[in-house]
Formats: C-alpha cells, sequence, structure tokens
C-alpha cells in the first residue's frame, strides 16, 4: 500500500479554561499560542517545534483523575532530542513533575509533567 501522506497525529487535551491552559503552556513549558477559537475560548492549539497539543473545554476533565492515580496514563507523548536539557529548562522554569527523567527498560529516557488539570504529558528522548 502507497503512503496516503499521514501525518503526526494531534493529542487533544481537555481542560476546565483553555485561555488558562494555553497560558500554561506558554510560560511554563515555552510552546507558542496557534490559536483560540470562540468568544470565550473553548479550543485552541499550542505548538512548539513539531509537537502541537489542542486543548478543548469541558465542564470536568475526564481523564486527569484516573492519570492521578495511574502512573501509565499519559495523555500525550513528545519526543525530544535532548530530554535532559529540556528538563532543566522546565525545572528553571518551575514546572512541577510527576516523574523526573527515567531511563526506561524499553529503551528510551523520559520525564512526565502535569497541566494544571492533571493531564500527564510524556517527554521522552529514545536510544
Amino acid at each position: 500500500m502507497s503512503e496516503l501522506g499521514l501525518k503526526p497525529a494531534i493529542p487533544i487535551l481537555f481542560v476546565r479554561d483553555v485561555p488558562a491552559s494555553a497560558a500554561f503552556f506558554v510560560d511554563k513549558l515555552g510552546f507558542k499560542v496557534d490559536f483560540l477559537h470562540g468568544e470565550r475560548p473553548f479550543y485552541g492549539s499550542v505548538s512548539r517545534g513539531g509537537a502541537c497539543l489542542h486543548l478543548r473545554c469541558v465542564q470536568k476533565p475526564n481523564f486527569a483523575e484516573l492519570a492521578s492515580r495511574e502512573i501509565s496514563v499519559i495523555l500525550a507523548t513528545i519526543e525530544v532530542s535532548n530530554v535532559y536539557g529540556l528538563f532543566d529548562e522546565f525545572k528553571e522554569n518551575g514546572v512541577e513533575f510527576a516523574q523526573i527523567p527515567t531511563k526506561q527498560e524499553w529503551g528510551g529516557t523520559d520525564f512526565h509533567v502535569r497541566d494544571p488539570d492533571g493531564n500527564a504529558i510524556s517527554f521522552v528522548t529514545y536510544g
């Protein structure tokens, strides 16, 4: 079967307040706002480099409670070239970590952050 032009998937994080969530990604994680949609924004997009996350307003984030109880519930994974350098940058920005950089048996090194709604995001370097 020939390649049909598939591109990277874009995770959609459920959040209570799209502008506040976007501000977290900008101020703490160095992302930029691509767009905020709605008079009171209920949908938006943030990105950094080749990584893009969409933010969708919901009354109560569905997966955040589960993610806080289950360490393996990651809602987005972003591959980076220098996981330790990014960790240091985030640490300087006062980010709270759900997991510090950890060499995994499966070959990657990753760390996890939680956004203000409890969504767990993994940053990983493979190899």
